[in-house]
């Protein structure tokens, strides 16, 4: 039997592929490293691009995290209903020298309360803009007449004290709580609770705080400057009060007082004065926080209504707004937002893989004759692509490693210096780094067949 005839013991056969793998290996890593800085010119692209990637998902990640969050506080089954004030052309009262008559009554509280068979709770409230003191220190806040049940419908939390009792509600009590921002600024020192403060003309007595952050919602947010009465307070600050997508912060500057004690100490008219000029609007009801038994039940209550305000009410002074199908809109802006960012960076990535393909084209050119010895010592051609396949793998997985790094530590840093909340998923680095494998594998199988399919002869004569 010839040598020829003879074949090579199985675990030989393996032992001798494993030897021109590892010797293919290291023979693309010496080239690679025999270039260094063309390389590293090479990766940029790729570290670039992965790098966008994780950091602008990480940034609408936060943003639609924190959107969505502001618009959970409102309450899934909650229905919040508001008054609006109309254009001036569609002014109801036709004695235009006393108050223009708007928004919610307590008709239409009632009327929610007693025809909708699917509203469990319903908080009204009414917000004005006033000067609380204490001593020689003054806030410029919201003071929110309300119910006792306020806290449990809007997620707020009392932080130190309590909540004003359904006996001080019937009995017109002159009580208050402190939003957290108030409380430090009346109270810098001292213990708020127990003390007086004036709200007007009044003293209310101090019996608890909210907690930091408190409730997102706010009567004030999207009134039009309804809100706003007194003085010479202009509508630019209580209009930009909490509404949804704003800080919840901005609950820190309200004051919670009960509603039939601010009805029987202010009544239901407001004066607002600016730029010398002034206007009288009566409001019964700045708000109806409604909720519902059901999820399912939201939107159509919603809709109900809707169509019941529409009955008793000439005009659009009220909008119905149900936080679910905000919160629905939010996560399909999520989707959408990611899908866009993601395919900003994914361009990142492709002009990365086309500056590997471009070097990689040019190495097969400057290596020929190179790959003609290669080839006539008895490399095979999977031997010629499997190198240069590594090599183009070698650079985006180096490129990915790097981006997936200065990704990581990109929206560290945007939290830390811009304050902007950023969200880092498991996926996306998964995901940017899996990407930069494949466009190695994909742009470098060309110049690797190119190089395979070299005549040996040819390639031998070259210069």
């Amino acid at each position: 039997m010839t040598f020829a005839s003879k074949s090579l013991p199985r675990h030989n056969t393996g032992l001798y592929s494993y030897t021109r793998l590892k010797r293919t290996v290291r023979l693309g890593i010496k080239s690679v490293w025999s270039h260094r800085l063309r390389s590293l010119l090479t990766v940029l692209g790729i570290v670039f691009g992965v790098c966008s990637v994780i950091a602008m998902l990480a940034i609408g990640e936060g943003l639609s995290f924190e959107a969505q969050e502001q618009i959970r506080r409102l309450g899934s089954q909650n229905i919040i209903v508001r008054s609006v004030k109309p254009p001036e052309n569609q002014s109801s009262t036709a004695d235009r020298s006393w108050a223009i008559e708007y928004g919610i009554t307590y008709d239409d509280l009632d009327r929610i309360r007693m025809t909708l068979p699917a509203v469990e709770i319903v908080v009204p409230s009414r917000a004005m803009r006033r000067d609380v003191w204490n001593l020689g220190r003054r806030v410029d806040c919201d003071v929110m007449g309300t119910v006792p049940w306020h806290p449990q419908m809007t997620s707020s939390r009392v932080a130190a004290g309590r909540f004003f009792t359904d006996f001080e509600f019937s009995s017109n009590a002159n009580v208050c709580v402190l939003g957290a921002g108030v409380a430090e600024q009346l109270f810098p020192i001292d213990d708020p609770l127990g003390k007086s403060v004036r709200i007007g003309d009044g003293l209310f007595t101090v019996i608890g705080t909210m907690a930091d952050g408190g409730s997102p919602t706010s009567s004030t947010a999207a009134m039009g400057g309804a809100a706003n009465d007194g003085g010479d307070k202009g509508a630019s600050t209580a209009a930009n009060v909490a509404a949804p997508g704003t800080s919840p912060g901005a609950a820190q500057y309200q004051v919670y007082i009960p509603l039939s004690t601010s009805k029987a100490r202010y009544g239901e008219v407001q004066v607002k004065r600016s730029s010398g000029s002034r206007s009288i609007e009566r409001i019964q009801l700045s708000e109806l926080t409604v909720k519902v038994d059901s999820l399912d039940a939201v939107v159509p209550t919603a809709r109900i209504i809707e169509d019941l305000l529409g009955r008793y009410h000439k005009k659009k002074d009220y909008s119905v707004m149900a936080p679910l199908e905000l919160l629905r809109q939010a996560e399909r802006t999520k989707r959408m937002f990611n899908i866009v960012l993601g395919a900003i960076a994914a361009i990142s990535l492709l002009v990365g893989g086309i500056g590997i393909m471009n070097i990689m084209l040019v190495s097969v050119t400057e290596r020929t004759r190179e790959i003609g010895i290669r080839r006539a010592l008895g490399a095979k051609r999977g031997d010629i692509v499997l190198q240069f396949l590594i090599e183009t793998v070698l650079l985006s997985a180096t490129g990915g490693i790097i981006g997936v790094a200065l990704g990581l530590s990109v929206p560290l840093i945007i939290t830390h210096f811009a304050h902007m909340k950023t969200i880092v998923t498991l996926w996306s680095p998964i995901l940017a780094f899996g990407i930069s494998a494949i466009i190695g594998v994909v742009f470098g199988l060309y110049p690797a067949m190119r190089a395979a399919d070299m005549d040996p002869v040819e390639a031998l004569r070259h210069e």
